[in-house]
Order: C-alpha cells, then structure tokens, then sequence
C-alpha cells in the first residue's frame, strides 16, 4: 500500500528552437515521480506505459530508486514543440500516441492518493477514473482532456464528459486557461465555486508567477508565488508543484502549508535545468527567507 501513486504516460519529447534541435524525456509522470524521489518517506509509486524502445528512461528512473510499474505500449507518446525566437511563441505536434490505461491493469495497485498526469483527451476513460474513486483519493492534472489530436496536431477543446467524471475527481488541478474553459468564468472565485458543485473538493488554480489559489471547503486560499532567483526552465513546474502539494497532503499538512510548499517547490525547479533535484531543507529555506522578502514587498 503506498500513499501516493501517480498514473500517466512518460513522453518523448523533441525541442525545436532557432539554435538546437533537442531530445528529451517528460511528462507529468516523469516530472512528478522525480520530485517525489527527492522527498524523504514519500512511499510513492508510479505506474507508467512506453514502447519498449523507451525503456531506458524507466531503468533510469529505478537507478534514483523509484518504484515503477510500466505497462507495454506500441508507442511512446511523442510531442514535438517548435519555439521561435520568442518563447511564448510555440507551436506542438503529437507525433505518436501511446495506448490509453486499462482498469484491468491497475486492480492490484493500492494508494491513499492518486494522481492521473493527463496528457491527451483519451490517456483515461470514465471507467477509468470512475473505478479510482473506489480506491482512494483522485487528483487530476486536466491538461491532457483539453488537447484535442487532429492528425498531428494539437488543438484545443473543451472536456466533454466533464460533469460525468469530476462528480469522481477529489483534487484537481487547472491553470487559469484551463479554468475559464473548463467553466467559461474567468473570474477565480467564480470558477472555484462552479468546479466545485460539478463535485470537486480540492481545486488548485495555478498562475505561473501571480501564484496560485487552492478552493476548499468553501474558502479560498491565496498563495503567493516565491519569487526565482533566475528563470531557466519552465516546464514542469506545474506537475512539480502538484507534487508538493499531494506530499504535503498525504502526511496531514493543511491547505495553506502545502500550498506554501508547493509553491516553494516550484520555484526551486523554475530555477534549474530538468526535473525537481533540491532537498527539503532548501525547500524550506524559500518558504522561510523568500517569505520575508514578500511581506517586506
């Protein structure tokens, strides 16, 4: 019995920008299962599906000492992102799509918490997250069912069985693009209110440097961003940050504390290269100095 399982695909990745052409692994997965390998008693496990050609990113994940379950897939999920001398501007292909998860694969995996890592619209199915919330709690990244695939690329839509299975989903996660189409509000409070009678207890809202807001039970939680010394890479830092909220969850922590944490977390990965590599003494260390600096601000 673990406390935290996460589900989702890991990803092959190829960087085009106008100075190198790059080959990476990612995903929520890949970033979620490496932040927890840094996180002490974090008794995670994560369950995972890639062609066999990508089996080397698993074998480097177990080196970290990360437990993984890897079920076969024809194909590793492979996006292509093309930047152009402005970052902001990106344009994405999918490239190959892995098989979606069974039920019938995850009936002998047991957790307190699980978070589905979406990446497209069909990675889960109803029955799916519907057979979860048997299980234990259900945290959900949403990104994956407002990415619509036609032909190889990536378009967005909105989530059509979405009051069918967030009436299933505990926790979940929306950054504030996410939000408004989810819900048509752009309004946070607005958004909140209406995610949560669609049946949602936890709704994290991220907003990249304005910080992020967590609604529950009726109260919404602001939290402020920590502040990076230096921006290096972005990517990831949402399904870090979720990382560092569920750890933080799963040992008691309340709403405030863990999204303090989390948002700490997050700033750590923005300032460095890769997955999530620091300790949680410096994590602390942003919540306790960086913390000063804002209210001084």
């Amino acid at each position: 019995m673990k406390k935290i399982c996460c589900i989702g695909h890991i990803t092959l990745d190829k960087i085009i920008t106008p100075q190198a052409t790059t080959y990476l692994n990612g995903g929520t997965s890949y970033y979620f299962a490496y932040g927890m390998a840094q996180l002490p008693d974090a008794n995670f496990q994560l369950v995972t599906s890639l062609a066999e050609s990508e089996i080397e990113a698993v074998e480097l994940m177990r080196q970290k000492g990360i437990d993984v379950v890897v079920y076969p897939s024809k194909k590793t999920v492979y996006f292509e992102n093309k930047y152009g001398e402005n970052q902001d501007n990106r344009t994405q292909r999918v490239l190959a799509k892995a098989d979606p998860f069974r039920v019938e694969d995850i009936i002998g995996i047991h957790a307190d918490y699980f978070h589905l890592g979406s990446l497209l619209a069909d990675d889960f199915s109803l029955d799916y997250i519907r057979y979860l919330s048997t299980k234990g709690i259900v945290s959900l990244d949403v990104q994956g069912y407002l990415r619509y695939v036609d032909g190889e690329q990536v378009r967005p839509t909105d989530w059509a069985e979405k009051l069918e299975c967030l009436k299933y989903v505990d926790i979940l996660k929306v950054n504030e693009h996410e939000m408004e189409v989810l819900t048509g509000e752009t309004d946070v409070l607005a958004a909140a209110k209406k995610l949560a009678s669609w049946g949602v207890r936890e709704i994290i809202i991220t907003e990249g440097s304005l910080g992020s807001f967590i609604y529950a039970e009726g109260r919404l939680i602001e939290i402020r961003a920590y502040p990076p010394q230096q921006i290096v890479d972005a990517t990831g830092c949402g399904d870090t940050y979720m990382t560092g909220y569920l750890y933080k969850r799963a040992n008691g922590a309340s709403y405030k504390e863990a999204g303090c944490f989390a948002a700490a977390m997050s700033t750590l990965k923005l300032e460095a290269f890769g997955p999530f590599s620091k300790t949680v003494n410096e994590i602390n260390h942003v919540i306790d100095f960086r913390e000063i600096d804002l209210r001084i601000k």
